[in-house]
């Protein structure tokens, strides 16, 4: 059988078999188990075993599960509830300030777990029906809190970047570095649509309070930054200055949680428990799909799919940006049907040696790389992070509501992805100052 007829099968049935709705972690190693044994050799399995053995084996993925567990403590611990407070009290005078406020809490909250579901479930319940309440637009409220949610993709530490540096084989540390001032960018890009929007069409936005809070109250609020900036300094510090692994610095984050936790006596054995538990599943979904994508990525080599591809693109005869842009396009169509971690390990194994072979920054890509999943995430109408916000969506909007909201976010995200694009350096300089440390 011909290379282009495997190639066919291989992407076809992977195809048919996720719209049926399979578990991709099931869909992949399936497959993969099943044409090994028809198109190639019954043998050829022990290299499938060998690629799970070796990944299984691999130092970095530790320090996916501490995260997670860091991101599930400081979920219990009261830091987001204090966080919210302290912002509503800096930012309640200015118009739109609850939106505003709603940004910067979701920055540092990246900074502090890297884990989407949480930001945005947490500011689902807490910011969304305080705002509503004081009259902001509903589209602006599910966008804002859809779009900010999604930045922990990008700023470190995040558990995505984890996946895609071991997956990529490049440096975790500057892959997490690099990902902080794009992710910055986007953040106030944000910001600058939500001020535009509160002057504009005031209709959208409350008048800002007119209630005066006295200078001692809001710095008093500040003690509960303080927490949460230590641990961000422990964290991205730690990795930055090559004080610590990226691994070590996720269980100095752990005990940073921990300590958070107890202060605000939190630190209850039902709280670790339900911590504990979430860590578990959320490792264990993650482990299998590396198991299936790791499975799959070896017969697709094996059977000469990855030399065809190869082989495909580099007689064309295009630009290599615009090959770039088909592999953005492919990514964004990904996000809105596969979970971040699925297209990762399904598609950087593919996409690394075109990158490689076109002379592009591999942390540069994956910089790229990860612009174009965060805004798969928030693409109607199957993008992730849309179905963590219709839990706590009152009854009264409708999900059509929140796709109306999160539509200027998408032009903000191509945006950013066009100045990451356009100025490289603003995602490679991080990087480079941490290899003169």
């Amino acid at each position: 059988m011909s290379a282009n007829a495997i190639l066919a099968i291989m992407f076809g049935g992977l195809t048919l078999l996720m719209i049926t709705g399979l578990p991709i972690a099931f869909v992949l190693g399936g497959l993969s188990l099943l044409l090994t044994v028809t198109l190639w050799n019954p043998e050829a399995v022990v290299l499938m075993v060998l690629q799970i053995f070796d990944t299984m084996r691999s130092e970095a993925l530790l320090g996916i599960p501490l995260y997670i567990l860091m991101a599930g403590i400081l979920q219990r611990s009261g830091v987001i509830e204090d966080l919210y407070k302290a912002m509503e009290l800096w930012f309640g005078r200015l118009r739109g300030g609850l939106a505003i406020g709603t940004v910067v809490i979701c920055v540092v909250m990246a900074a502090m777990t890297g884990v989407v579901g949480a930001a945005v479930t947490a500011m689902a319940v807490l910011a969304m029906p305080e705002m509503l309440k004081r009259g902001y637009d509903a589209r602006l409220v599910t966008g804002t809190i859809c779009a900010s949610g999604t930045l922990g993709i990008l700023i470190p530490p995040s558990v995505l970047t984890i996946v895609y540096a071991v997956t990529a084989q490049v440096s975790i540390g500057q892959m997490l570095i690099a990902g902080l001032v794009p992710g910055l960018i986007l953040a106030v890009l944000y910001i600058g649509y939500i001020l535009i929007v509160a002057y504009t069409q005031p209709h959208k936005v409350p008048a800002a309070s007119d209630h005066k809070v006295p200078l001692i109250e809001k710095l008093k609020s500040l003690r509960a930054v303080a927490l949460p900036a230590l641990l961000i300094v422990m964290i991205l510090g730690s990795i930055f200055f090559g004080i610590a692994t990226p691994t070590e610095a996720a269980a100095v984050g752990v005990f940073g949680a921990v300590i958070a936790a107890a202060t605000r006596r939190q630190l209850t054995f039902a709280n670790l428990q339900k911590a504990s538990v979430e860590t578990l599943k959320a490792t264990a979904m993650i482990l299998w799909i590396t198991i299936g994508a790791k499975a799959y990525v070896a017969i697709f080599t094996g059977l000469g799919g990855a030399s065809t591809l190869m082989n495909f693109i580099q007689n064309l005869d295009v630009h290599p940006y615009l090959i770039l842009g088909a592999m953005m396009l492919v990514l964004i169509f990904l996000g809105t049907i596969l979970d971040e971690i699925g297209i990762i390990l399904l598609t950087v194994p593919v996409f690394l040696p075109i990158v490689r072979a076109l002379g592009f920054d591999e942390i540069w890509f994956g910089v790229l790389y990860a612009i174009t999943i965060q805004t798969g995430y928030i693409s109607p109408p199957f993008g992730y992070t849309l179905f963590y916000i219709k839990g706590p969506l009152p009854p009264h909007i409708r999900m059509t509501t929140v796709y109306r909201g999160v539509t200027p976010f998408m032009l903000l995200q191509v945006t950013g992805l066009i100045i990451c694009f356009a100025f490289p350096d603003l995602v490679t300089w991080l990087p480079r100052m941490m290899r003169n440390f």
